[in-house]
């Protein structure tokens, strides 16, 4: 992290949506875009030359685990930060599974002062608070003081509201604040002591599967529920054909539904886990080829809405276990910058959709201000090289957490410097 800042910061020669231009950055704002060489750089200021190198806004990850306060060995605010600056996110929203759980504005605030000590310039962390107390899906949350605190959402990510009166009431409730509740699509019964998805590969595995019905089911729970109610819902992580089925029947309705998924759930299928891998193991499961393809498909039409990472970082001995014993989660931050341009690669995606899916719509979806290098625009952007070519291992990743199936991959493309605010932070 650098805190040095000039007057002004001269950006030379970066691609932006194909063409070449200069940006002009002046009191940490978007000052001008013109076409590169149309004008010099203003004089005194700090220049980079950005030639070959893509230029993006800093990105959002609406859905990850920061861990603190409470479990600060797997991972804390400012290790968390350091990986989303150098992965090229410049906001994150941390759920609410901390301990203590984020249901009370005291932790809020905690969160917030922790990530303005180690990052003063950014990444920003977004809070998002407890559904209900403690997770417990028993009494709705103080949600108007956690709003107050900085919250911009509410969730029970990691215990799913399983009642469906608990669910709507929460909906209700964080509607009178201007909120919405994002839901881990899971049906607590079906799911129980589940480790991997059910299908061929867990039965020949020997290993209890959850069926994409457990997933699935809550889906279509919501959906009613936002449309008897008239109020949206995010739904969290999804990962099967039956779920994106139902997101697109239900926009079709014109319910107010929105969804999101991970580039894991695009990249991996349950096979991953055929060597009994731990780092494979994440919550919900990583599903079968078809569903693959059929989130793929929901990605590049628009049926999911927003990209995430659903940052887990564990420790190296939580992960070092047999498959049954070890926890849920992939850590995130680090590659997803770079999985996602493997799919702008292979054709799925364009550079156009990067944008949409981790900047403009997660800004939209939770109110958050983006950066669309028009003149005024907070100055947050990364540089992007996509021809540096690197190998995920431990020692590349900024996160506590080292657990991600993609060690050993090749990846072509990385962050090469990321700025908040005309601030270089990575």
């Amino acid at each position: 992290m650098s805190d040095h800042i000039s007057g002004t910061l001269f950006i030379s020669g970066a691609l932006l949506s194909g063409r070449a231009v200069d940006v002009t950055v002046s009191g940490g704002r978007i000052a001008a875009v013109s076409e590169h060489g149309a004008a010099p750089a203003p004089q005194h200021a700090e220049t980079v030359d950005a030639a070959g190198k893509i230029l993006f806004p800093s990105f959002i990850d609406c859905h990850v685990h920061l861990r603190e306060p409470g479990f600060e060995y797997k991972e804390d605010i400012a290790s968390g930060l350091a990986a989303a600056a150098h992965g090229g996110f410049g906001a994150v929203l941390p759920m609410a599974n901390t301990s203590p759980v984020n249901d009370q504005g005291s932790v809020t605030e905690l969160m917030l002062e922790r990530a303005r000590k180690a990052w003063p310039h950014g990444p920003r962390v977004h809070p998002v608070g407890a559904a209900t107390k403690g997770l417990k899906g028993e009494e709705l949350a103080p949600m108007g003081e956690l709003t107050a605190a900085g919250c911009v959402a509410f969730s029970n990510d990691g215990l799913p509201v399983g009642g469906a009166e608990m669910f709507r009431r929460c909906m209700e409730y964080a509607a009178d604040f201007g909120k919405i509740v994002i839901d881990h699509c899971e049906d607590p019964s079906l799911a129980r002591g589940t480790h991997m998805n059910e299908g061929v590969t867990s039965g020949r595995m020997g290993v209890k599967g959850q069926s994409v019905v457990a997933e699935s089911v809550q889906v279509a729970r919501d959906i009613l529920l936002a449309e008897y109610l008239g109020i949206p819902v995010h739904l969290a992580h999804i990962s099967c054909r039956q779920s994106v089925e139902l997101i697109a029947w239900a926009k079709q309705r014109g319910v107010r539904v929105t969804a999101e998924t991970c580039p894991h759930y695009l990249l991996l299928d349950d096979l991953a886990l055929e060597q009994y891998s731990t780092a494979a193991k994440v919550n919900p499961p990583l599903r079968t080829p078809d569903d693959v393809a059929a989130m793929r498909r929901a990605v590049a039409d628009g049926t999911i809405d927003i990209l995430v990472t659903d940052h887990a970082p564990h420790a190296v001995h939580e992960k070092d276990t047999p498959l049954d014993e070890a926890p849920n989660g992939i850590s995130g931050l680090d590659t997803a910058v770079a999985l996602t341009w493997r799919l702008v690669q292979e054709g799925l995606l364009t550079e156009a959709d990067m944008v949409r899916l981790w900047c403009h719509a997660p800004g939209s979806l939770f109110r958050l201000p983006v950066n669309r290098f028009t003149a005024g625009d907070p100055a947050d952007f990364f540089l992007f090289d996509p021809a540096h070519e690197w190998t995920v291992t431990p020692e590349a990743m900024h996160s506590k957490g080292k657990n991600t199936p993609f060690t050993g991959w090749k990846l072509t493309g990385k962050v090469t410097s990321h700025w908040m605010g005309g601030h270089r932070i990575a």
